[in-house]
């Protein structure tokens, strides 16, 4: 603003050969537009100086200068509203200030600073978004972030956080897309870690709600987005109750061999134990019933299952 103020000062007495009331009238306004700029009063310049530019304008070719000199002033002074907008987190109001800032500095040729304007606005939005996730707002951030990808489809970051957004909204369709989107976009490993995350979550609450083919598809899903032995489990425990015993065996098989010194690692064996001696696997069910004899809580049973063998 250092500068702005000086071109004015330059003007000023330049202006003060000019003959006629308004013009007079019209650099006076000016004058204390310009005072209030100095004290960082933004809202009462602005005003100053668009009823400075009026006044200039109505004066033909003895107001051009201060035409000129208005509107390079204006679309800064504006842009300054703005951010001050949005050191005090009044988010809306500054998106609304900036877009204002954008339409006057591109009317007046002032490009410089209706790009920076632009600039700033998904910043905003960004940063609106992360408050209103952090204030469990899921609806409102899902709808902030949204306003960023229309902008730009390529954001990575932001089409993560839609994603956990969404997810908060209990919209997990929408949100596996969201994540989907911010893994091709530079957020693969942060996007698979929240896809398994959804879909072990997912999967769980089938298995709760008996659901058995879901909750095996599910755990399945999630593993492969990110490993994860308690997906392994999940899958076992479905296809166990679902009577598939071949496939509950392989995914209790994976457990162990992903979590081999696991608290259950000692019940899980036994289960396998037990399943492969329902197949008449005797070999197999003797090698898992030895995994489980030192067990707490069911390594007696396994010493049983094994003499019983």
């Amino acid at each position: 603003m250092k500068k702005i103020i000086v071109s004015l000062a330059a003007l000023f007495a330049a202006v003060a050969v000019m003959s006629g009331q308004s013009m007079a009238e019209a650099t006076e306004t000016a004058k204390l537009a310009n005072e209030s700029l100095s004290a960082g009063e933004y809202a009462t310049a602005l005003a100053g100086f668009k009823e400075a530019l009026k006044m200039a304008e109505a004066c033909g070719d003895d107001g051009l200068e201060l035409v000129a000199t208005c509107k390079d002033i204006i679309p800064k002074t504006m842009n300054a509203i703005a951010k001050d907008k949005l050191k005090e987190k009044y988010y809306d109001e500054a998106v609304a200030m900036f877009q204002e800032t954008i339409a006057v500095a591109r009317e007046y040729g002032d490009e410089d600073t209706a790009a920076k304007a632009e600039a700033l606005i998904p910043q905003i939005y960004m940063q609106q978004g992360g408050a209103l996730l952090n204030a469990k707002d899921f609806a409102g951030a899902a709808e902030v972030y949204a306003k960023v990808l229309e902008a730009n489809p390529a954001n990575g970051v932001a089409a993560l956080r839609l994603g956990q957004a969404l997810e908060g909204a209990e919209r997990g369709d929408e949100a596996v897309e969201a994540y989907k989107t911010a893994a091709a976009n530079g957020q693969e490993k942060n996007a698979n870690a929240q896809l398994g995350k959804l879909y072990l979550k997912r999967s769980v609450a089938s298995l709760g709600a008996k659901k058995y083919a879901d909750a095996v598809k599910e755990a399945v899903t999630s593993n492969e987005y990110t490993p994860n032995p308690k997906a392994l489990q999940v899958a076992g425990q479905a296809s166990q109750l679902a009577g598939k015993n071949a496939d509950a065996i392989k995914y209790f098989e994976q457990y162990l061999e992903a979590a081999p010194d696991a608290k259950n690692a000692g019940q899980v064996a036994y289960t396998v134990g037990a399943l492969y001696q329902q197949a008449k696997n005797n070999a197999k069910a003797k090698e898992y019933f030895s995994k489980a004899v030192t067990d707490p809580k069911y390594g007696a049973d396994a010493q049983k299952a094994l003499k019983a063998l």
